[in-house]
């Protein structure tokens, strides 16, 4: 039941990232999901290097709003390393 749970977040906390960068037109549930649990693992490293801590990775609004920061961290790293402004396409005119 737990990782049930724990793809629920990260579908929810990748949703709101995507919302948050303008992506979401872009990408479908599973992008959303692979995007929250990946937010989540990058959350959760910068976080131990800020706080020299480790995070309680319960599920709480504390979890959901690191996974959404790794979440953020990860699109705006791609979308730089693309070179495009929104979800790598760029229009020439």
């Amino acid at each position: 039941m737990g990782l049930i749970v724990w793809i629920l977040i990260g579908a929810l906390a990748g949703w709101i990232t995507s919302k948050i960068v303008g992506t979401d037109d872009d990408q479908g549930w599973l992008m959303n999901i692979v995007l929250g649990i990946a937010g989540a693992l990058v959350g959760g490293f910068v976080w131990g290097l800020v706080t020299d801590g480790e995070f309680d990775m319960g599920f709480n609004i504390g979890s959901l709003l690191i996974a959404i920061l790794g979440g953020l961290i990860i699109s705006y790293l791609a979308r730089f390393l693309r070179g495009g402004t929104h979800g790598g396409n760029t229009a020439h005119q």
